[in-house]
């Protein structure tokens, strides 16, 4: 398994990236994201990476950055989304963008992506709505209309209290990240927990 590549960019094309380490040139597909985040030829880069495995190729993929990658592998896991149809999607979101689609079940947000019709987007939005708290959050997301996942302290307790209560996780990462966003970091559980539930349950 190929997780990373680092070296230096030989050339690029409309879908994929040619990355050279050590003398061998790895072929890399990618979005027109990634491709525009790596920068000039001949420079030093690293991708993040996922093997696809058929039946008569193997096949690299690859990412600028880790959170990309993890939505591919979201988006891929959902029927009728193909490694293209995920590269497709992630070229015309970002990140930021594709979780908060997802969260709020905005299929026309998704449907911007080429290949992607009305009733795929939706079942994108559907699957992976209580599944999205797997792909973390670019940093700075609070405060830009996109709530960062808690990872611990009382966020993270306060996270598991509001499931308990039967609240999705994404809506329950959402109300606590508002919630902590307001209180600040130094916020008592009880009164984390408190305003947002007051937030979810708006």
């Amino acid at each position: 398994m190929i997780a990373k590549l680092k070296g230096r960019l030989d050339s690029t094309g409309l879908d994929h990236a040619i990355i050279d380490v050590g003398g061998v040139g790895y072929l890399v597909g990618a979005s027109s994201r990634t491709l525009a985040a790596l920068g000039p030829v001949g420079e030093a880069v690293t991708v993040h990476t996922e093997m696809l495995v058929s039946d008569d190729a193997i096949r690299l993929v690859g990412f600028a950055r880790a959170e990309e990658r993890d939505w591919f592998r979201l988006l891929t896991g959902v029927q009728g989304v193909g490694s293209r149809v995920a590269l497709a999607i992630l070229s015309a979101l970002e990140p930021a963008e594709l979780h908060r689609a997802v969260a709020a079940g905005d299929k026309a947000m998704i449907a911007r992506a080429n290949g992607v019709g009305p009733k795929l987007a939706q079942r994108i939005a559907n699957e992976l709505k209580d599944k999205i708290g797997a792909a973390p959050m670019p940093a700075g997301a609070v405060g830009a209309g996109f709530a960062a996942l808690p990872t611990g302290g009382h966020s993270a307790d306060a996270l598991s209290a509001l499931q308990n209560l039967g609240f999705k996780p994404a809506e329950a990462s959402i109300a606590v990240a508002a919630a902590e966003e307001e209180l600040g970091e130094d916020a008592s559980l009880d009164a984390l927990v408190r305003l947002a539930l007051r937030k979810a349950a708006k």
